[in-house]
C-alpha cells in the first residue's frame, strides 16, 4: 500500500512500574482512530532502567503476551522496546507486534556506555529490517542514532523508527540527528521520545518528530507535552523523490565487521 498511518505516544513513564504503564498505554492506544502502527518510546513498561534483574521480561512473558493481545485487540501493530530476559542475559530488545500475532525483534546495538548500560545488557549485532504492508522499516533504540554507519540506507528501507529515552540536556543532538538520518538515507524517519522525569533523576522533554526524506518536518511535537499524535505517509511520494534525486547511487561501498542482516516480512 502507499499510505501508511502511524501514530505514537510521547508520554511520562512511571519509574519501573509495568502495571501502571501498562495501564496508561493500553487506555490510550485503544482510543485512537484508525492507525496501522503504534509507536511507544524506548523501555516503555519501566523507563530507562539499569535494573534488569528485577524488571526484565522474559521473553514469554505477561507484558509481552498482553502486547500480543493488545495489538490483537486495537487492530493495530505496535513497536517500542522492552528490557527482557534471554537465556541469562539482558537485551534492550524493539518489539514489532502485528495485530495477528506475529513478532519481529531487534536488540539494541549501540549500548549507552556513560548511563552504564554495557554493565548490565548484551548488545546486538543485527540489523533489522521488516517489510509492512508494502514498506521497508529500520528498528533504532535511541543511542543507536548517533552511528551514522549502522542505519546507512543501500536501498534497504522506507522507514527509520528510533525509540527512545534522551534526556532534555541533549536536545540539541536528538532533534539534529534525526534530521540528518532523514536527508542522508532518503527515508521518512519518526523519533518517538518519552517526557518527566525518571527514578535517576534525569529529564526528558520529548521532541517527538516525524520528518520527510528530504528533512522536512512533518510533525515537532511540543516539548514536554503528553500526547498522541498522528500522521500519513507515502511511498509514492518517496519512490519519485528517489527517482529525482538518486544520491544514493553515490554512495561509498564498504561493510560492517560482525554485522548479520535480517529481513521479516509479515
Amino acid at each position: 500500500m502507499s499510505n501508511l498511518t502511524l501514530s505514537y505516544l510521547q508520554i511520562d513513564l512511571a519509574w519501573e512500574d509495568s502495571q501502571a504503564n501498562r495501564q496508561a498505554i493500553e487506555e490510550q492506544i485503544l482510543a485512537l482512530d484508525s492507525s496501522d502502527i503504534v509507536v511507544l518510546p524506548e523501555m516503555f513498561l519501566t523507563g530507562f532502567t539499569m535494573s534488569p534483574e528485577t524488571c526484565a521480561e522474559p521473553v514469554d512473558g505477561d507484558n509481552i503476551q498482553w502486547l500480543i493481545d493488545l495489538a490483537s485487540r486495537s487492530g493495530k501493530a505496535l513497536a517500542g522496546s522492552l528490557s527482557v530476559s534471554v537465556a541469562g542475559e539482558y537485551r534492550n530488545r524493539f518489539l514489532f507486534i502485528t495485530p495477528d500475532g506475529r513478532v519481529a525483534k531487534y536488540d539494541k546495538r549501540h549500548l549507552f556506555t556513560m548511563g552504564d548500560e554495557p554493565n548490565h545488557y548484551t548488545a546486538g549485532s543485527e540489523r533489522l529490517i521488516i517489510r509492512y504492508k508494502g514498506w521497508r522499516i529500520m528498528p533504532l533504540i535511541c543511542y543507536d542514532l548517533r552511528f551514522p554507519v549502522w542505519s546507512r540506507n543501500c536501498n534497504e528501507y522506507d522507514l527509520l523508527i528510533c525509540v527512545a529515552n534522551w534526556p532534555a540536556a541533549r536536545r540539541l543532538a536528538w532533534r539534529s540527528l534525526l534530521q540528518a538520518r532523514a536527508i542522508e538515507n532518503l527515508a521518512y524517519v519518526i523519533g518517538v521520545n518519552r517526557i518527566g522525569f525518571d527514578g535517576n533523576g534525569l529529564d526528558y522533554a520529548g521532541d517527538s518528530q516525524v520528518i520527510s526524506y528530504d528533512g522536512e518536518l512533518l510533525i515537532d511535537t511540543e516539548p514536554c507535552l503528553a500526547t498522541v499524535e498522528s500522521v500519513s505517509l507515502n511511498l509514492d511520494s518517496l519512490k519519485d523523490f528517489r527517482s529525482r534525486f538518486p544520491a544514493a547511487a553515490d554512495r561509498d561501498h564498504f561493510s560492517i565487521d560482525g554485522m548479520t542482516r535480517r529481513s521479516v516480512e509479515f
